[in-house]
């Protein structure tokens, strides 16, 4: 700076310092307060979104609270920034709430292979898996009785994607049931993939609206029956 002929001032009205060589008024910029946010290529935004989802999944899963001010600092990135990478908290909550969700479809599908005698169907089996997992799932059970509102509203959201997703999931084992077994559904696979979905989510009505502990058993039956059709 010696070697320069001028001289540093303060602006009044922005309160900025501006450099003066010369005759010429060069205006430093303002140093970027996290760089990494600002200058992030696409794929290193794109990590950011899935450690952001991962780590809310995981707090659920452990049963801790999703606040978004945690998350930042867990991240050692701005609130803004989560935000802007996830938009709203209970989006956020959707797309870890289908992470954990996407895990559990894959785990009961595995546990009821291993199992699953020979010329069973694999939808009824890996169906009872699944509402065995959500009964012990205690960071839905914490989630269910911090927000019970919000989570019914991700949950059952028929835009969401995890009621589209489990349908999708339903209809997908039902269709390998038609085609290994012949299975004749008494409705369109679809619409029985969706009535599955629904009676799942009817255990968790049953829960918060009218506070009691779901019969999951009675549950698994009834559904078994509506997919081959015969009586619990």
């Amino acid at each position: 700076m010696a070697a320069m002929e001028g001289s540093v001032a303060a602006n009044s009205r922005t309160g900025r310092t501006r450099l003066r060589t010369r005759g010429a008024q060069i205006a430093p910029a303002d140093p970027p307060t996290r760089p990494p946010e600002q200058t992030g290529t696409r794929a290193s935004q794109s990590d950011l979104t899935a450690r952001i989802v991962s780590t809310a999944a995981r707090w659920l899963y452990q049963g801790r609270r999703v606040d978004m001010q945690d998350l930042a600092d867990e991240l050692g990135v701005s609130r803004v920034t989560v935000f802007r990478r996830v938009g709203s908290r209970e989006e956020l909550i959707s797309q870890a709430l289908w992470r954990l969700t996407e895990r559990m479809l894959e785990i009961a599908v595995e546990r009821w292979e291993a199992e699953r005698p020979d010329g069973e169907l694999h939808t009824p089996g890996t169906i009872r898996h699944i509402n065995q997992m959500v009964a012990g799932s205690q960071g839905l059970r914490r989630l269910l009785d911090d927000e019970p509102a919000l989570t019914l509203r991700v949950i059952t959201d028929p835009r969401g994607r995890i009621q589209s997703g489990i349908v999708a999931f339903n209809e997908e084992l039902l269709r390998r049931d038609m085609e290994e077994f012949g299975l004749v559904p008494i409705i369109e696979p679809s619409a029985l993939a969706y009535v599955l979905a629904r009676l799942g989510e009817s255990l968790f009505y049953v829960e918060v609206l009218a506070a009691r502990k779901p019969d999951m058993a009675a549950a698994s039956r009834l559904q078994q029956a509506l997919i081959e059709g015969i009586l619990p």
